[in-house]
């Protein structure tokens, strides 16, 4: 018999253990396979963009990836001087100051992905299948109207036994050369370029100034991007390599003496190198998203393009959070299976943004091109909000649209991205933070109330008004609150305000923003009222 599961999972990295994270949080079971026999020990992905870092931070994870990652604060820019020699050119803060209160890290995929795995266990006992190669996918149409069907079949192998699974959904997480986008007769599209980069983390022995820096190097012996690892010895090589090199063709020895002539004016010795690969640059996404709104595609499955943004894992990542709780969501019975439709309309614009972005950004550091030092320099900073992960904007849809919005209420945020960083001070306790750490990753919906000067009598009245619906019978949070459960237990309301907060009092709050909730069922200590001066 084959064995059913809820959703499954083909593949345990980036996409698709955040999408796993997100299930155990709802405490919902599903089945992770990978063809590998163990966890990753060295991930071949490495920066985690600002973004990244607030989505750990709303899954409780930051402080631990942020203590053992490099951060990255400086990016230095050198270029041929015009006699063969390199000189600094300029340097640039790495993120665009107040652009994220979180900052862009270096961390070694493995760990990352333990991170996660610690997570999933913590939450939900989740585990990862190893050893397996899914070596089939196959949807039942007719089924998949029905939301207690099982439509989706998987054939997998282990220690060369055949098993079959059937599952609610999968989702193919499996990388650029996916099985299951295969078994589904899906093609990527885009194109590869003629470039051949090669990468290689090492140490390295050298009295180049800024090899504990963000670097690039244009030069006429090729172009060179270093990126610092964790550990404070470590780095990352990302060299352009010659015109009509086969990247099967290339030997280690071919990156080390490459890097070598760009770095001609200086000594370099590689005292180890833990990993190195070479590459031709291919940009390309999924001609589709979907079969039957059952199987989605995640990750690297669906869209592939150059390393040198780092966008590779981050997207991915972005990917997963998406549909996981989406299909959590759905699974626990709290939305349409229509809200799953959504996925596809907002990761599939973001995969082909990504893939028209790598064009340039890949054309940027081409020795090809003719771009000067200063023009290089600025399209680089210019791409810097890009690369941070903030340019993302899903346009309206059944979930995201505008209605009767006020700019003078909420101000720089724009319906479909995310929440501008914004540093409050808690109303209980007075406490600084950040507003972002409201918004935590745990199944539960948000209503942010932007109300203004909350000293002002006129506020007031509004802000009775405000919590008198939320809180009666008729509002959303009562509406949809759970049996037995604490009025903010499924909805959470959030006020934000300004003005003078020593002007009021706490009994003056609506109820509903510093509800009886617990075990003791008390006014907590930590009342969702955030004020912004």
């Amino acid at each position: 018999m084959p064995e059913k599961v809820d959703v499954l999972i083909c593949g345990s990295g980036s996409a698709g253990l955040c999408a796993a994270t997100w299930l155990a949080r709802y405490g919902i079971r599903c089945k992770v396979l990978e063809r590998r026999d163990g966890p990753m020990t060295m991930g071949q992905a490495d920066g985690v963009q600002c973004r990244t870092v607030e989505i750990f931070e709303s899954f409780g994870i930051s402080e631990e990836l942020l203590r053992e990652a490099f951060h990255v604060l400086e990016v230095v820019f050198w270029a041929d001087d015009g006699s063969g020699s390199i000189k600094r050119t300029g340097r640039t803060a790495d993120t665009q100051p107040g652009l994220s209160h979180q900052p862009h890290v270096i961390l070694n995929q493995a760990r990352i992905n333990g991170l996660l795995i610690e997570k999933m266990r913590e939450w939900n006992n989740q585990e990862i299948d190893y050893g397996y190669t899914v070596t089939g996918v196959d949807v039942d149409s007719q089924l998949a109207a029905d939301p207690q069907a099982y439509p989706v079949k998987v054939t997998a192998e282990k220690n060369g036994k055949t098993e079959m699974f059937e599952a609610k959904y999968a989702l193919a997480c499996d990388g650029a050369h996916s099985t299951v986008r295969k078994a589904l007769g899906y093609n990527m599209i885009g194109d590869s370029t003629d470039a051949v980069w090669g990468v290689m983390d090492m140490i390295p022995r050298t009295n180049f100034p800024d090899i504990r820096k963000k670097t690039t190097i244009r030069s006429k012996a090729g172009n060179l991007l270093i990126i610092p690892r964790e550990g404070g010895s470590l780095a990352r090589f990302y060299i352009e390599l010659p015109a009509g090199t086969k990247p099967k063709e290339v030997k280690l020895e071919n990156l080390q003496q490459t890097a070598k002539s760009i770095l001609s004016q200086y000594a370099i010795e590689f005292v180890e190198t833990v990993w190195w690969s070479a590459y031709s640059i291919g940009q390309r996404h999924a001609d589709f998203f979907h079969k039957d709104y059952r199987v989605f595609l995640a990750g690297d499955a669906c869209h592939t393009h150059s390393p040198k943004a780092g966008q590779g894992m981050n997207v991915s990542l972005q990917d997963g959070y998406n549909i996981g709780w989406k299909l959590a969501t759905v699974l626990k019975g709290l939305a349409s299976p229509s809200l799953l439709e959504t996925y596809v309309l907002e990761r599939q614009k973001v995969a082909i943004d990504l893939i028209n972005f790598d064009r340039y950004f890949s054309k940027l550091f081409s020795s090809g091109g003719q771009t000067s030092p200063a023009e290089f320099q600025e399209g680089f900073i210019k791409a810097g909000k890009y690369t941070a992960g903030m340019t993302a904007r899903y346009d309206q849809s059944p979930i995201t649209f505008h209605v009767n919005e006020s700019d003078k209420l909420s101000t720089n945020v724009v319906v479909g991205m995310r929440l501008p960083s914004a540093q409050v001070v808690r109303f209980s306790d007075s406490k600084p933070m950040q507003l972002a750490q409201s918004l935590k990753s745990d199944g539960r919906w948000r209503v942010m109330v932007f109300i203004g000067d909350i000293s002002s009598a006129e506020t007031k009245t509004k802000l009775k008004a405000i919590g008198d619906y939320l809180c009666s019978t008729e509002g959303p949070i009562q509406t949809f609150r759970p049996k037995g459960g604490d009025i903010d237990s499924l909805i959470e309301p959030i006020l934000v305000a300004h003005g003078n907060r020593h002007a009021v009092e706490l009994e003056q709050i609506p109820e509903c923003f510093y509800p009886v909730t617990g075990k003791h069922q008390i006014r907590g200590g930590s009342p969702n009222l955030k004020n912004s001066s």
